[in-house]
């Protein structure tokens, strides 16, 4: 592993802990779930895929490079 692939990785992971919820932008991907859809991160592995349980109960995983998420932020009051 290179020294920018750890600091991409450790900034990936800082950015989307689990138990963050996210929403699908965009993915490269016909099994995707539709745009708008919201998970929660379950973990990012060691190659940069955010693996994320889908409100549709897909478990599909958005590799950062192709795919698109953006965090969704907590309700005030709620941690």
């Amino acid at each position: 592993m290179n020294y920018n692939h750890e600091i991409a990785l450790a900034e990936l992971k800082k950015q989307y802990p689990a138990g963050c919820v996210v929403e699908l932008v965009s993915m490269d991907d016909q099994g995707a779930p539709p745009k708008g859809t919201k998970g929660e991160v379950m973990f990012v592995d060691d190659i940069g895929t955010v693996h994320v349980l889908w409100k549709t109960g897909s478990t599909l995983g958005v590799v950062s490079s192709v795919d698109e998420i953006r965090l969704v932020p907590k309700a005030p009051g709620t941690g």
